[in-house]
């Protein structure tokens, strides 16, 4: 594969996933779909595996029997490189995103019967009203970052109450739970480390005096079989909500209202019809996800994806933005191109098959009422500074901005 003429970082015949490329990750995407569905990549330095960027090899991948989160079979390569994620005593293996059947359908099962849609559903108002009280802090400044004041606290808010956690933790929370992602910072384990130890004070602090909110409810639950989810499972499982139930929450706004910004005749068209939201959300999610690649897969054999040959050990990713420019869509429009008013795209940004998000109702709640509450209370926004001047995420699963300075009137 010849790569580099094209744009995109190479090194040993292999795309390079460095924070150049994630800058430009749509239009390096589209490079890559054009030269085939999977790519020898390198995810951070000495960690090599394969890309999927295609949408029907993706949802294969996604459900390949022999693609597994058992990462044992690649132990040796991940130790070599620094990575722990698989280890459960860190506190990120011993949850259902990292965990195959029996084990996943049993986790998942505990976890669903503490995380109901009715509970979802019943967050709305004090999700409307978190939007409000940030609006009101800054909203008569004129000008702000957006990521700062309103779409990073916002998901942090709703989950650490959702999990009750105390407000004075919170800006650990989102310090911490960004860091955890991005793993090429220096900072990344030490922000694992941060998380699990005060998760696990906290799990002690609900097993004593049980509140009404999720981590209590996850101590406290059994399934049929009288089974409780062990200390380690409770940890991972609370970090795991933590990071899913924020981070892509942030990134999912941040990107949204970016592409608005870009785009004022869709920001016109939502802000006078707000019915759209709930259908924008959508399409934003397939046109820009958060999520720019899924959690690792491991090959517990030799096989053969998309026509190369896996090595048993070998690591298999999807890029699951990717995927959502690789349908065609049902209105025939070119799916590079954002339709606030599209019905019907197809995506993978909250995966597919056994591993399908367990949060998307709530990812899908926060979105829709923020962008209607924001867009309702500051109808004349623009980008405070060029577009192609925003730092995005540099590394590790997610993709979205760093920050976003906007400039607006409120009347």
């Amino acid at each position: 594969m010849t790569t580099q003429a094209r744009g995109i970082p190479e090194a040993d015949g292999r795309v390079v996933l460095s924070p150049e490329f994630k800058a430009d990750a749509p239009r390096n995407y589209e490079r890559l779909r054009a030269l085939g569905p999977i790519h020898p990549v390198r995810f951070a330095p000495g960690l090599d595996g394969w890309l999927v960027v295609g949408h029907d090899l993706a949802r294969q991948a996604l459900t390949h029997p022999a693609l597994l989160k058992d990462a044992t079979p690649a132990a040796e390569t991940l130790e070599a490189a620094g990575f722990m994620f698989h280890r459960p005593q860190d506190g990120l293996g011993a949850q259902m995103l990292e965990s195959d059947p029996p084990r996943h359908t049993r986790l998942r099962r505990l976890v669903s019967s503490a995380f109901t849609p009715r509970r979802t559903a019943e967050l709305a108002p004090r999700v409307e009203q978190i939007a409000n009280d940030l609006l009101d802090a800054f909203a008569s400044s004129g000008e702000t970052d957006l990521v700062e004041a309103f779409t990073a606290p916002l998901p942090v808010t709703v989950i650490a109450e959702l999990l009750g956690v105390p407000e004075e933790h919170r800006e650990d929370f989102r310090r911490w739970s960004s860091l955890a992602l991005q793993v090429t910072d220096p900072g990344h384990r030490a922000a694992l480390a941060g998380l699990h130890t005060l998760l696990r004070g906290l799990i002690e602090d609900k097993r004593r005096a049980p509140g009404d909110d999720l981590l209590s409810a996850l101590v406290a639950v059994r399934d049929e079989d009288d089974g409780r989810l062990s200390e380690d499972e409770l940890a991972g499982t609370a970090i795991l909500l933590v990071i899913a139930g924020h981070e892509t929450t942030v990134n999912l706004l941040g990107n949204a209202l970016l592409a608005l910004l870009c785009r004022p005749g869709q920001l016109a068209l939502l802000r006078e019809r707000p019915d759209l939201v709930p259908g924008a959300v959508e399409e934003f999610l397939r046109h820009d996800t958060s999520v720019e690649r899924s959690s690792n897969r491991y090959a517990a054999e030799d096989l053969e994806l998309g026509g190369v040959r896996i090595p048993r050990g070998g690591i298999v990713a999807v890029a699951l933005g990717s995927a959502g420019h690789d349908i065609p869509l049902p209105d025939g429009g070119d799916p590079a191109d954002l339709d606030v008013a599209r019905t019907g795209a197809r995506h993978l940004a909250f995966g597919h098959g056994i591993h399908h998000c367990l949060g998307a109702p709530l990812a899908r709640l926060e979105a829709a009422v923020a962008l209607r509450t924001l867009l309702a209370r500051l109808p004349h926004l623009e980008l405070a500074v060029p577009a192609d001047s925003l730092a995005w995420i540099p590394s590790g699963m997610m993709r979205g901005v760093l920050s976003l300075p906007v400039r607006y009137r409120t009347v």
